[in-house]
């Protein structure tokens, strides 16, 4: 039976409240609009940073912009498996966003093979380990969702950074083969392909840039957009809740036709029609 799209004032109902969801690295950047999306729809949420610091000042952050909302925090580095053990270790997850990753634009030839190691167990086998710990789970409930937050570098792979755009090719690989494994069953496993986003972590960097060129922020953005993502159609960077509105909507029992699918919200930077 198809459910009924109900407004709750200016957003929709996405009917995740009984949901617990659990968001690697979402103590700043996309990661924390995701947490804060899912949480502001009724799910019960668990933040997830590398300290403990990081954790209580994104779960202070978000009890003040959402005084109701269903919170935990764990600081757990989801790089490595005893990270993600510790992750999964918790209540049954219903809802497993796997955003946790890393970048650094280096030469290719000077990226050496530590590097190399370091962004697959970071932005690769984290997800997977987490979730093999939550699949089985999910099959067994007949519910749940899985995201990987990919990028349209998984597409497009940057010349900037070769190893980070291996690292986003591999999980849209990921996710499709886990889907795969979910047919017939109401368990989607999807992956999202965010482009430019004003991070915490971007603005910095372009902060950065622009002091070396000599330039300000806004002359800096405008030539990486000329230059370095001369398709993108939006022109601009990316707000993080733009992409976690993308997120909380897969994570939706609305989205229950959407799977194993690789959703861009990169602005138009890739131009093919697949």
């Amino acid at each position: 039976m198809r459910e009924n799209i109900k407004n709750k004032g200016d957003k929709m109902d996405l009917k995740l409240q009984g949901q617990h969801a659990l968001v690697t690295g979402s103590t700043a950047g996309i990661g924390y609009a995701i947490a804060h999306a899912l949480a502001a729809e009724g799910a019960t949420v668990t933040v997830n940073g590398r300290t403990e610091q990081g954790v209580g000042r994104a779960l202070e952050k978000l009890r003040a912009e959402l005084p109701n909302a269903s919170l935990r925090g764990i600081a757990a580095d989801a790089a490595t498996a005893d990270g993600c053990a510790k992750l999964a270790s918790g209540p049954a997850i219903d809802i497993l966003v796997n955003n946790m990753g890393i970048f650094d634009p280096k030469p290719f030839e000077q990226i050496p093979d530590e590097d190399w190691q370091r962004f697959f167990e970071t932005n690769v086998m984290s997800g997977v380990r987490l979730s093999r710990a939550v699949l089985p789970g999910m099959k067994q409930r007949n519910r749940g969702r899985i995201v990987f937050i990919s990028s349209e570098s998984g597409i497009c792979p940057p010349a900037e950074m070769v190893h980070y755009g291996m690292t986003k090719s591999a999980q849209l690989s990921i996710s499709r083969g886990l889907a795969e494994t979910c047919a017939g069953t109401a368990v989607t496993v999807n992956s999202v392909l965010p482009g430019p986003t004003l991070t915490e972590g971007a603005k910095d960097f372009f902060d950065k840039l622009a002091k070396e060129q000599g330039v300000g922020f806004d002359e800096a953005a405008s030539a990486f957009f000329a230059n370095a993502r001369p398709t993108s159609l939006l022109r601009r960077f990316i707000d993080p809740k733009e992409v976690a509105a993308m997120v909380a909507y897969v994570c939706s029992p609305l989205a229950a036709a959407t799977n194993g699918a690789a959703l861009r919200v990169d602005g138009g930077v890739v131009r093919s029609l697949v």
